[in-house]
């Protein structure tokens, strides 16, 4: 199915800009809007309170509701957990002359409003057209600090143009702000108070007790004669500006957010740690609030930045993608993951997939290792829920969970939390991909060695052997492609069990060999037996892996070859996304598939297919994929570039970085597509930088795109920071800083060190 964009931004190779106020588009602008700094997101809504489409949505990393769904069956859940909407710490009302500020109902014009890639702020103007033709430039300006996560910063200014008079502003914390899905507050207030110039109001939610604090202080040029107003779940000030004809007026509003997810502290405890970090926001400032955000982002950018010469759009839209990327997760908070739309709206429920360590993770891994590391902490942290879960579906181990905010399984569909198994080889996968490219041994020994033996486990336990063939398989499963349900002997979850089993021997032989006290002590620490290490590689080594050995195509799952083959051009686009226009059951019954499977592993493992395997692979499932996942183009982008396909390359990546800017599939209003935005990423660096991280040294086949002059990107790689850049002139590769390393170009080695090396580009380019 064709993807048509909805254009309607200015291209800004730094910024997203919009223009004129378009009220059918605003919760999609909400959502590209947003900002985040891991800790605490915020949606791009109209702080001054807006009538029409909208979600007022403030989330929180980790802080979560839960509520019961009615399952009586054994292994199947009966409560979900979900990222709840919080504090609204925006609130603003803005009156002049009795007329309240909406632009629901107000006259504007000259709307305009801005997301900074390198300052990390939000901007919106326009000037408000009040009764009796009086003419008032109202400015807001937001960001959440990225050095400093419990602070968010508002200013808002004004500048009557063409009268004197006055403005009445009331600011505030509401906990009153709705759930969407649930259709109400989540929230109840603990507590509140106002003293030393702080505001502040602590809130728990209904079900679970997690606990918030909030609470700000205002700073203005002008005297601020406050005045308190409080009410159930809301605590704010109001005051007077004074308008001069001409000159613009402002106040800046401080906020704190401090939570407590874990029962880590009392109440009385998470109150004082707010009434702390409030008196120190209270002697800050809001130029060096804005100088720390805007010397951050340019760190971002000296070490992460992609620069493309020739096209604007994708120059803006990758700048986008790599600047949601670290809103969105840094690694300053170990412990925490990132769900399937980040912190920019409630689809999902804010839930972390296998997305995490299959698309997020490199992105991470070569641009903040840190970020990384603490990516796989999560899962670390959230072990005890795995072996609670794998207990649950009668298994061993650890079993982690489809979809999950805390470690405990989320995901209300049966068929999805309990047949799909690869998200314990995604942990599995993560970790070897993160030490064999970070050489952290330690993580490996400390942590990812337990979680290895604990998910071998689980694997050890859920399969079967086969009653005619006697190969060791999985049954009654359903793999990456969401199509195929109840299936035996899916292609991908046998396969990336074969390779756990491997790499959890590999690590236990090595531990043994290198470290062999701490080998003990793990082994009394899991209770490890020498039985299980001869019972995994003896399952490795039977596995099933389902494949036609005369065309070499891997088969998706048993009797794939015989399923009633769907040519899904003759679908017509009126019946997309087939989700919402087939009958559930329907979507079973063909060789069609969502996203892809067998494609996905021979890209995780790249190194070691041959190319003629791609391509018989490739070429069989390509034409059955329908991409309803938005994260399956870029799969397919990349392999169709290794494979030579470089017309079909660029058209799959044609929307890849401006899925969400050009809103391709109608569904940005909901949130940003956070793990496709790291997709984009991937699709880039892996598609046409031709990276490859699964071999013996980090590798490049670098292709430039028809339609670019140039492109360049950095990598992190064994604490060296790497640009390559690539034109026609040819590729070039040098060390930014960190010393020099080893890797590949074109099959050659190179030492990437601080003096430039050059290579001639690859004969063919990509056509665009």
């Amino acid at each position: 199915m064709a993807k048509v964009a909805d254009k309607y931004l200015t291209v800004d190779p730094w910024a997203v800009v919009e223009e004129g106020f378009d009220p059918l588009r605003n919760r999609v602008s909400e959502s590209i809007f947003s900002l985040g700094n891991e800790y605490m997101g915020v949606r791009g809504y109209p702080e001054e309170g807006y009538s029409g489409d909208t979600l007022l949505g403030s989330y929180f990393n980790g802080l979560y509701e839960e509520h019961a769904i009615g399952n009586h069956y054994k292994g199947i859940i009966r409560s979900l957990r979900y990222m709840v909407n919080a504090v609204d710490w925006l609130y603003t009302r803005i009156n002049v002359d009795g007329e309240q500020l909406d632009l629901a109902r107000s006259k504007v014009e000259n709307f305009s409003r801005r997301l900074d890639f390198r300052t990390g702020t939000y901007r919106r103007e326009f000037i408000w057209i009040l009764e009796g033709g009086k003419r008032l430039k109202v400015t807001f300006t937001r960001l959440v600090s990225m050095t400093m996560s419990h602070l968010g910063l508002q200013q808002v200014a004004f500048e009557p143009l063409n009268f004197t008079g006055a403005v009445q502003v009331c600011t505030g914390l509401d906990f009153g702000a709705v759930h969407e899905e649930r259709g109400r507050s989540m929230w109840k207030s603990v507590r509140s108070v106002t003293a030393d110039g702080v505001t502040a109001v602590m809130a728990e939610t209904l079900t679970t007790g997690n606990k918030l604090f909030s609470g700000f202080v205002l700073q203005s040029p002008a005297k601020l004669d406050l005045s308190l107003s409080a009410r159930e779940r809301f605590i704010g000030q109001s005051f007077t500006l004074p308008l001069i004809e001409g000159e613009e007026i402002h106040y800046t509003k401080l906020t704190v957010n401090c939570k407590d997810t874990a029962g880590m502290c009392t109440p009385e405890q998470l109150w004082e740690k707010g009434l702390k970090l409030a008196g120190e926001a209270a002697m800050l400032e809001a130029p060096e609030v804005f100088a720390a955000q805007a010397a951050y982002w340019n760190g971002v950018w000296e070490t992460s930045d992609i620069c493309i010469e020739g096209d604007e759009e994708n120059q803006q839209g990758i700048r986008f993608c790599i600047f949601q990327l670290y809103q969105t997760y840094h690694g300053d908070h170990p412990g925490y993951n990132i769900g399937a739309k980040g912190l920019t709206g409630e689809a999902y429920r804010g839930l972390a997939f296998w997305d995490t360590e299959s698309y997020c993770l490199p992105f991470y891994m070569f641009n903040n290792p840190k970020a990384a590391k603490s990516l796989l902490e999560f899962r670390y942290r959230t072990l005890p829920e795995a072996l609670q879960r794998a207990r649950e579906v009668d298994c061993e181990g650890a079993c982690y969970p489809i979809a999950t905010i805390d470690g405990t399984e989320s995901c209300d569909l049966w068929q999805h939390s309990n047949l799909q198994l690869h998200v314990g080889t995604a942990v599995a996968y993560g970790i070897w991909h993160y030490v064999k490219n970070t050489g952290d041994k330690e993580f490996l020994y400390s942590k990812g060695a337990e979680m290895l033996i604990q998910i071998s486990r689980f694997y050890a336990t859920r399969g079967q052997s086969g009653a005619r063939t006697g190969q060791y398989g999985y049954y009654g499963v359903m793999g990456p492609d969401e199509f195929q349900l109840m299936v035996n002997n899916n292609c991908y979850i046998n396969l990336m069990a074969k390779k756990l089993f491997e790499y959890t021997n590999d690590t236990l032989a090595e531990m043994r060999e290198s470290v062999p006290e701490r080998f003990r002590e793990l082994a009394a620490l899991t209770a490890l037996r020498e039985e299980e290490l001869t019972d995994w590689a003896g399952k490795a080594e039977n596995m099933k892996i389902p494949a036609d050995p005369d065309s070499g195509v891997y088969e998706e799952h048993d009797g794939f070859f015989d399923m009633p083959h769907m040519d899904i051009h003759s679908i017509p686009v009126t019946e997309f996304p087939l989700y919402s226009n087939w009958s559930y059951d329907r979507l079973y019954r063909y060789d069609m598939i969502k996203q892809p499977d067998v494609l996905m592993f021979m890209f995780l493992y790249n190194s070691e297919f041959s190319r003629e395997a791609k391509l018989a692979n490739y070429e069989y499932y390509e034409p059955r994929c329908i991409h309803e996942s938005s994260l399956s183009p870029s799969i397919h982008s990349i392999l169709a570039s290794e494979l030579g396909k470089h017309e079909e390359a660029y058209r799959f990546f044609e929307f890849a970085t401006r899925l969400d800017l050009d809103n391709y599939n109608r569904n940005t209003r909901e949130g940003l597509h956070t793990t496709s935005i790291a997709a984009a990423w991937m699709n880039i660096v892996y598609g046409f930088g031709g990276m490859r991280s699964d071999g013996e040294r980090l590798s490049f086949n670098p292709v430039l795109p028809e339609r670019w002059t140039s492109y360049s990107f950095h990598i992190q790689y064994e604490g060296v920071l790497i640009r390559l850049a690539v034109a026609q002139e040819g590729v070039q590769v040098r060390a930014v800083s960190g010393g020099s390393t080893e890797i590949i170009v074109y099959g050659q080695q190179v030492s990437a060190g601080p003096d430039i090396v050059t290579l001639p580009l690859a004969e063919g380019l990509v056509a665009g």
